[in-house]
């Protein structure tokens, strides 16, 4: 594709390059690279997004799959779940930041993913406050070990992988706890699910005023509208009929997790693209990595267990 170096130069796309919002759960930019061989020689199927979009939505119907399985079969098995993610997760984010000079040591808070889990499910929000500032007392005390030289950048690293990950994650398990709880966590995905399609249709049709171009240059304004949207029409369709809350309840859930999910996927952006790397890691083709799936789950995570337990309360 031919390049408008007036265009590059000013920080523009090229001219040739429609400006369209694809949200992170089809891929995160539109690169304009053309599509690669696969081993066989027949071009793979690389969709707007930069991506192999027959693999991005194989795995992403299958990771639904699994999330809806476990919901409804087994409401506990969902905690496992959440937690083998959350593990998973820790460690890509931790991968990432050494690439960029940190070294947040990820033991304590690997174990402390584990306990703000099992606490945040027996013992609510008390337990997951209460472990996540032992987790980073562990982290404290644990980079003791390696000296002064980069204590506080390090120990900021890991406190900061703590808070981004498994605290928000413990919101999913409080979102769990309830006797309605699975369908708690349904409207909670399902919702982020619709801001990632509603975002990526408006936006390709769209899509021409750029919503953060130096930190994702494909999103748009545009592309927030149809989140906001499809929020909006699912989650009052949800907190009414599976609730029985409030119309103005479900409006406001929908606009706060089109939000909440925007800005998780640009905040993930901004910490790629100051870190230098297209992707956390590299474990779901077509995705990159589960970290890539859950920037904007984390966020939302937390508002939709606040919205829901006061339009919704148990």
């Amino acid at each position: 594709m031919p390049v408008d170096p007036a265009a590059e130069e000013a920080g523009r796309e090229p001219a040739d390059a429609p400006l369209t919002a694809v949200p992170d759960a089809l891929g995160t930019e539109v690169t304009g690279e053309a599509p690669q061989d696969t081993p066989s020689g027949a071009p793979r199927a690389v969709g707007r997004a930069g991506r192999d979009m027959a693999a991005a939505v194989g795995v992403g119907l299958a990771m639904g799959a699994v999330v809806f399985a476990t919901l409804l079969l087994w409401r506990p098995s969902f905690l496992v779940i959440v937690t083998a993610a959350v593990l998973i997760s820790v460690v890509e984010l931790s991968g990432a930041l050494e690439k960029g000079g940190h070294r947040p040591p990820r033991t304590p808070v690997l174990v402390g993913a584990v306990v703000m889990a099992a606490l945040a499910w027996t013992r609510g929000p008390t337990g997951l406050v209460i472990a996540f500032l032992l987790t980073v007392f562990a982290v404290l005390l644990w980079r003791l070990g390696d000296g002064p030289v980069g204590y506080l950048r390090d120990a900021s690293a890991a406190v900061f992988v703590a808070l981004y990950v498994p605290l928000l994650a413990g919101f999913a398990v409080l979102l769990l706890v309830p006797d309605d709880g699975a369908a708690r966590v349904l409207t909670f995905i399902g919702t982020v699910v619709c801001s990632d399609v509603g975002g990526f249709a408006a936006g390709v049709l769209f899509g021409k005023h750029p919503l953060a171009r130096t930190v994702s240059p494909k999103k748009s304004w545009e592309g927030l509208a149809g989140s906001v949207a499809a929020c909006v029409l699912i989650g009052t369709l949800l907190i009414t009929l599976v609730f029985d809350g409030p119309w103005w309840g479900g409006v406001l859930f929908g606009v706060a997790i089109a939000v909440t999910a925007t800005l998780g996927d640009l905040g993930e952006s901004l910490i790629k693209r100051d870190l230098g790397i297209k992707d956390m890691g590299d474990l779901l083709p077509g995705h990159g990595g589960l970290m890539d799936r859950m920037d904007s789950l984390l966020p939302s995570a937390a508002v939709a267990w606040l919205i829901l337990s006061v339009v919704a309360p148990v």
